[in-house]
């Protein structure tokens, strides 16, 4: 089942021209340009499984962080997420897999937890691969 935007708060453009073997990618207000090069190589430039590591993880904090708030819950100012994505063949082409480990320092371990779980129902990485590619979150 597709779940549709109740409204657009925000959208995000880009550009990339060569892919991931040696090509480059920039977004439409120029505060993200990179070379691209392919996972393992020499290459010098970043791969598309390092930017959605990067992107899963800031967007993780992110829905900590809102429902910290809705839920008055001081989340930790030195929140971090270390993210690892996998890319390996599947029957179907390739795929990615996905591990999280959420660092909550200082929290009241069953509260961290809840707050992870909670993140998880709606932070929209974690809605967009649901069902769909493994992800496996551990607070550490």
């Amino acid at each position: 089942m597709t779940t549709t935007l109740d409204k657009v708060l925000y959208t995000a453009q880009s550009h990339t021209t060569g892919g991931r073997d040696g090509g480059a990618g920039k977004s439409s207000d120029g505060k993200l340009d990179v070379k691209l090069s392919s996972p393992g190589t020499s290459g010098t430039g970043t791969n598309p499984e390092q930017l959605f590591a990067i992107g899963y993880s800031a967007c993780f904090i992110g829905a900590m962080k809102a429902v910290g708030g809705m839920q008055k819950i001081a989340v930790p100012a030195d929140v971090a997420v270390d993210a690892e994505v996998d890319l390996g063949p599947t029957s179907k082409g390739y795929g990615i897999a996905v591990r999280l480990k959420v660092s909550l320092p200082g929290m009241d371990r069953a509260a961290a937890q809840a707050l992870v779980d909670a993140a998880h129902g709606v932070c929209p990485y974690s809605n967009a691969t649901r069902g769909n590619i493994p992800v496996e979150i551990t607070l550490i």
